[in-house]
């Protein structure tokens, strides 16, 4: 077995729009899904001699990891008995950022397996990825997508006209899960009609390929939740208005706070402006398949 890499591109939320919980415990949402250009790298190796299994290497992140999950769900799934493998995970994407990089790997890790094994079953592949959690079936074939469902129910979007976005990581985490809990504790799901209304807005405004959504489009639902729970992010936000973003917003269930622009140098611009910060503020492009970052690089520029 020679060994194999794979990219894992970051996710962004351009809005997200909150429904009610479902049976299954997660929540009806509407978002889109986009794409960008700054990746995690996996390789796919041979286990060691006198492994005992699979195993998954991420310097600096502790505790398991969704590729070992990933790793397991595929096995299972198809009956692939290969031999045990390694994959080792070079971190670019922020943990515990809201970012989807967690999910990104885990669904790198899953085309990684397809290629070893030479299982190519897509529905297979699909049926694992939605096991393992809502945000991994867009990061199955990463592409701009309107989800829906609790995440995992996917409609191709049209590639979008370029543009810019200044990431602003932060070095606390916040844990999805305690987002959600305070977005429940504080009222802000709205009804499945609102659902339905904003994800066939969604559609109209996207339809042409715009780069993003008209403004009132472009809320966060969680971000009063993440707001909540960090106060200090709506210091951030304003930060990122400042600098020149057309909009700012929480990216996902935050820490991370993204600010769109019109093109990449201006949010290379902000992200200079916005330099003093600690962690740095990068500036990133969107991601698409036919437009690959090189896979000794993670696609962000300061």
């Amino acid at each position: 077995m020679s060994a194999l890499r794979e990219l894992a591109p970051a996710k962004i939320n351009l809005g997200l729009t909150l429904g009610p919980l479902r049976e299954d415990g997660r929540h009806r949402l509407v978002t889109v899904m986009q794409p960008v250009a700054l990746c995690d790298s996996l390789e796919l190796l041979p286990a060691e001699l006198g492994s005992s299994g699979d195993r998954t290497i991420c310097p600096g992140v502790e505790g398991e990891n969704l590729v070992d999950k990933a790793v397991a769900g595929f096995r299972e799934a198809s009956g692939w008995r290969g031999a045990a493998v390694q994959i080792e995970i070079e971190k670019k994407i922020p943990v515990a950022a809201g970012m989807a990089g967690g999910s990104a790997d885990a669904g790198a890790a899953l085309r990684l397996l397809s290629r070893v094994s030479g299982i190519a079953d897509e529905e297979l592949l699909m049926a694992v990825a939605r096991e393992l959690g809502a945000d991994v079936p867009g990061q199955l074939q990463p592409r701009r997508y309107l989800a829906s469902g609790a995440g995992e129910e996917l409609r191709a979007l049209p590639e979008a006209a370029p543009f810019g976005v200044l990431v602003v990581p932060s070095d606390h985490g916040l844990s999805t899960a305690d987002v959600f809990n305070e977005a429940d504790r504080l009222g802000l799901a709205r009804s499945i009609a609102e659902l339905e209304s904003r994800q066939a807005e969604l559609v109209g405004a996207l339809a042409a390929g715009a780069a993003f959504a008209p403004r009132e489009l472009l809320i966060n639902d969680l971000e009063p939740a993440a707001v909540s729970l960090a106060p200090e992010l709506a210091w951030t936000l304003d930060e990122v208005r400042s600098a020149g973003a057309e909009q700012a917003l929480v990216c996902g269930s935050g820490p991370t706070v993204i600010g769109l622009f019109g093109d990449l140098d201006g949010a290379r611009g902000a992200a200079l402006a916005l330099s003093g910060r600690a962690p740095a503020p990068f500036a990133v492009e969107p991601w698409y398949p036919t437009v690959m970052p090189d896979a000794n690089t993670e696609g962000a520029s300061a």
